[in-house]
């Protein structure tokens, strides 16, 4: 009870809040639109309550791996050595690491995954019938609504570890790190149908999210083996490509509104 106060009278905590509340929304963003596009491959009764379940285990496992923080910690203690020695970076370090942790596997396979799932998510925006005649409608495989869960429950983990990992990074107030997760949690939840229908509507969203998720995966993976990327590059290189979309968007609509006057 004291931390909980804490965290909203003491200034430096207070402000190591703030920043943690906007860093857990940002990386839920990667987690949203994951289950944005998966869900939207539902039939259309089904999406909201996929999303909400998708979210739902979401909170759930970030909630649980912050009441098992000195495990989480654990992760990143090495686990093996390759015994071998990258090439030489700007300093004479390697410039990939060779022990890898938990941690390092779980991002890889994480990484793996969703650059697995992206491409063949592309593969199936662009080519949708797999070469079989495109009048046989039949032929497009639909996604059960049990598969749309285990695929989100998967990258519900990579994401939540992610989360976590960042979360003990910015600071050692447990309350801080579950009121941080809490709302940005929240704010999915209330995210999560307006980005769900906004990709719906526009196509060419659909595929710069997957671009995304490709990039995303390929910073995992590059995680994994000890070169960080800096989030910031990420973050601004999607929201620049989705300015740019934003603005194709209101440029087909007003070309739309032209040839219909």
């Amino acid at each position: 009870m004291d931390s909980l106060i804490t965290a909203f009278t003491d200034p430096a905590a207070l402000a190591a809040l703030i920043a943690l509340v906007v860093m857990e929304v940002v990386l839920g963003i990667d987690n949203l639109v994951f289950i944005s596009i998966l869900t939207n491959k539902l039939p259309e009764a089904q999406r909201p309550r996929a999303r909400r379940i998708g979210i739902a285990l979401a909170l759930v496992m970030r909630l649980v791996l912050l009441s098992m923080i000195a495990w989480i910690v654990g992760l990143t203690r090495p686990v093996f050595d390759l015994g071998i020695s990258g090439p030489p970076g700007a300093h004479g370090a390697p410039t990939f690491e060779t022990e890898f942790s938990w941690r390092d596997m779980i991002l890889i396979g994480g990484g793996l995954f969703l650059i697995w799932k992206a491409t063949k998510e592309i593969h199936h925006n662009v080519d949708p019938y797999g070469g079989d005649d495109v009048l046989d409608r039949k032929s497009v495989a639909t996604m059960t609504f049990g598969a749309a869960i285990v695929q989100i429950i998967l990258l519900d983990m990579i994401f939540s570890l992610d989360s976590i990992l960042t979360a003990v990074g910015m600071t050692d107030n447990l309350a801080v790190m579950y009121i941080a997760v809490i709302v940005a949690v929240t704010v999915m939840l209330v995210a999560a149908d307006p980005l769900a229908n906004f990709i719906a509507r526009n196509p060419t969203v659909v595929m710069l999210a997957l671009d995304f998720l490709l990039m995303i995966g390929a910073v995992l993976i590059a995680d994994g083996f000890g070169v960080h990327v800096p989030k910031g590059y990420i973050y601004a290189a999607m929201a620049f490509s989705t300015v740019v979309e934003c603005l194709n968007i209101f440029a087909r609509r007003a070309q739309k509104r032209r040839g219909t006057q």
